[in-house]
């Protein structure tokens, strides 16, 4: 029974995958702040009580059938999504097989407790602790990973989260609410009506204060962190202009974990220089190769830690995501 189940599993999964390649959800990119999505009956919607108020986060929960302990990927939804978000990168781990979770951690982004505060990277944490309770967990693969306000969750994880995590993947992230709610005001879009939502504002002034503490780039660095894990920072380089997120959301934050890391090398960090060619030309400063189809633009390395600028807009490249952090 249980090789039929599977199986059936599989198929239902292929049948997904082509529809999903039809419609263009996986032709190369997955495309941040889509609606509620269609959830197989293959993936359970759970429920886990948080330890410090109680409430009761709803997460979708996929668990390996696979004999042998099997990674977990921890998917975080985007800015304005919630765990009912359409995510492809559910479709890819049943395909093969992986561990995953799609939690709630307090939803949208426009109210208090969201934001990447306490209460969300707790909620973050106890989905992983409650995928590691039922299911069979390679506990020394656990992935996390998000694009857009996923990724500015991906990168909260990165600096706060006490669970045991071997990579981040964090695609065209936030990391500076301040620096985003000015950059959102001028295109006047609805971001900056949610960054006053959830850091608290009054009377339309930005609460510069808890702005600041839902910033990752203004936290102290986890230096020792990245002795055991790896952080990788991805942004296309079209973002800003047609995307609702700056590369220099990403670069700037690059950059002050390598300050914070104490790098002496200039040459490792992205310089003035290179982040203005950037911002004026849109083109590329070297010989980088690609990621999948996508020509890199700028790739900086520094231990465990790696920025990407690649030829793309406000997105993830999913198959390519999927790959990377289970090589």
């Amino acid at each position: 029974m249980m090789i039929i189940r599977r199986n059936i599993s599989i198929l239902r999964c292929s049948c997904l995958l082509l529809l999903g390649w039809i419609s263009g959800s996986l032709s190369g990119q997955q495309v941040p702040g889509e609606s509620e999505g269609s959830w197989s009956n293959d993936f359970q919607l759970v429920e886990i009580k948080s330890t410090l108020d109680d409430h009761v986060q709803k997460a979708y929960f996929y668990a390996s059938t696979a004999a042998d302990p099997a990674p977990l990927i921890v998917s975080l939804h985007t800015w304005s999504g919630d765990y009912t978000q359409k995510d492809t990168l559910s479709w890819l781990c049943m395909a093969k097989d992986l561990n995953y979770i799609h939690p709630d951690f307090r939803g949208i982004n426009n109210t208090k407790n969201a934001c990447c505060s306490d209460l969300a990277i707790s909620d973050i944490n106890e989905s992983i602790s409650y995928a590691i309770e039922n299911a069979n967990v390679d506990t020394s693969r656990i992935y996390v990973i998000g694009t857009s306000g996923g990724g500015y969750a991906t990168l909260s994880a990165f600096m706060k989260s006490k669970q045991r995590i071997r990579k981040f993947s964090a695609w065209v992230p936030i990391s500076d609410l301040i620096a985003w709610y000015h950059e959102s005001s001028i295109r006047q879009n609805k971001y900056a009506g949610d960054i006053l939502g959830c850091t608290e504002s009054k009377e339309g002034t930005l609460n510069m204060s808890v702005a600041r503490e839902k910033s990752p780039v203004y936290w102290d660095t986890p230096v020792s962190k990245l002795n055991t894990s790896e952080l990788y920072i991805y942004t296309g380089i079209y973002d800003g202009l047609q995307g609702s997120v700056p590369i220099t959301q990403s670069i700037n934050f690059y950059n002050k974990v390598l300050s914070d890391l104490g790098v002496k090398d200039s040459l490792k960090f992205v310089s003035d220089h290179e982040k203005l060619q950037l911002l004026e030309f849109r083109r590329p400063l070297g010989n980088f190769g690609k990621i999948a189809d996508r020509t890199i633009f700028l790739s900086k390395e520094y231990h465990h830690i790696k920025l990407i600028i690649f030829e793309g807009n406000h997105e993830m490249l999913p198959k390519y995501a999927l790959n990377e952090l289970c090589d």
